[in-house]
């Protein structure tokens, strides 16, 4: 079975039990960014994957949602930003690099710069961590949020406490798919993998500090506190959770940037 896994620090508590205690027989991990991730089990070349709610959204036909894990903020975060030379107020008609590297990040700025500060800027697609060099500002994700930037940047929002500020909900930024075609077919599979997520947020919440240490070992160029970034993120699929990414879904369909959820559908 093929397993993605976001090469971010975000996702990495997830993994911690298959990559430093128990690899899984026969699951073979595919390390990438969630845009290629994405497009990775879009095309039926990944088994089971974290993905981005919004292609979630786009692929709901083809795949079975995990119940209990997401990646989510409540407010602040400092991994998904909006790094920009004037103020977010002036960005109408300004041009805008959007990272690959991302969906569900691309779709909350559309939704914010065009609902709550009137904008229409022209957005232009960019590859990872992008630079303000010919732009007047990039979207930039997960790590490439975290580390030292190598140009000045007068302004910075994040994106996740301005969606709370101006909605009232936190962000679900990834969720966790299996595709319904190899559902039965890798079904003890999926099930030692979601055990492995299991004892690895265990890990997270009573061995914290292996955790963390493991985590500055495999991203050694994050400048961010690991321990107060660990804090802000919830793993957790709550139903409050799941109620907030009901609202962001129909913010982007009603905008005409995802296809229309009416209902999550789980993971038998």
């Amino acid at each position: 079975m093929k397993l993605g896994y976001i090469d971010f620090l975000n996702c990495f508590p997830f993994y911690f039990h298959m990559f430093e205690k128990e690899p899984i027989e026969d699951v073979s991990i595919i390390p990438g960014y969630p845009g290629q991730l994405n497009k990775m089990l879009t095309d039926q070349e990944l088994d089971m994957s974290p993905v981005s709610s919004a292609t979630c959204a786009d692929i709901q036909d083809n795949i079975f949602i995990l119940p209990e894990f997401c990646l989510s903020s409540v407010g602040y975060v400092g991994s998904v930003t909006l790094a920009c030379k004037a103020p977010i107020e002036d960005l109408n008609n300004k041009k805008i690099g959007v990272t690959n590297a991302s969906h569900t990040s691309a779709v909350l700025l559309k939704i914010l710069l065009k609902k709550y500060f009137n904008a229409e800027p022209v957005y232009i697609a960019t590859g990872p961590r992008p630079l303000l060099d010919g732009l007047d500002a990039v979207l930039l994700i997960g790590n490439d949020a975290l580390v030292k930037s190598s140009e000045p940047v007068p302004y910075i929002y994040d994106l996740g406490d301005m969606w709370m500020r101006k909605t009232g909900f936190p962000v679900v930024f990834a969720l966790f798919a299996v595709r319904k075609d190899v559902a039965d077919q890798y079904e003890d599979k999926i099930n030692k993998v979601l055990s492995s997520y299991r004892k690895s947020l265990d890990s997270l919440a009573k061995s914290k500090e292996d955790v963390i240490s493991k985590a500055r070992e495999k991203y050694p160029d994050i400048i961010y506190d690991i321990d107060r970034y660990y804090n802000r993120l919830k793993f957790d699929f709550t139903h409050d959770l799941k109620r907030a990414l009901m609202v962001y879904f129909s913010e982007a369909a009603e905008m005409g940037l995802i296809k229309s959820v009416s209902e999550l559908i789980f993971l038998p």
